[in-house]
């Protein structure tokens, strides 16, 4: 099993599309990338940290580049803190790995779909802090 914890707008709209798929064990919301012990009020009064959904995969099942394919599918890679009616830095599009074989698969993805958008990809890359 693997993971990879992802924010690309309210966690509630991503975790929707996810938690349906065939190889995903589970998904879990929360917020990473800010001040420790968040809570709602201090993630909306911009305490640095992100909506974002963990989650858990049997990559025999999917992969990782398959996930991060839907995830540039369900939202706006460069938009800047904002997806749809969403607006705040806790809305920014990230992706948190575990490690270094998913960061370099993660910013290849990156590299090619820049190829795509007409518009630079922000979507922003980095270790997930335990």
């Amino acid at each position: 099993m693997k993971n990879i914890v992802l924010g690309g707008g309210c966690f509630w709209c991503v975790e929707a599309v996810f938690e349906r798929l065939k190889g995903v064990i589970n998904t879990e919301v929360g917020y990473s990338g800010g001040k420790p012990n968040p809570s709602y009020e201090s993630v909306c009064n911009g305490d640095g940290n992100i909506e974002v959904v963990k989650i858990n995969y049997d990559e025999k099942q999917i992969s990782l580049l398959e996930i991060l394919t839907l995830f540039f599918k369900i939202h706006d890679p460069t938009s800047i803190d904002k997806q749809g009616g969403d607006i705040g830095i806790q809305y920014r599009s990230i992706i948190f790995y575990e490690n270094e074989e998913d960061k370099i698969l993660a910013q290849n993805f990156i590299e090619e779909q820049q190829k795509i958008f007409s518009k630079k990809i922000v979507t922003k890359i980095s270790r997930l802090q335990t």
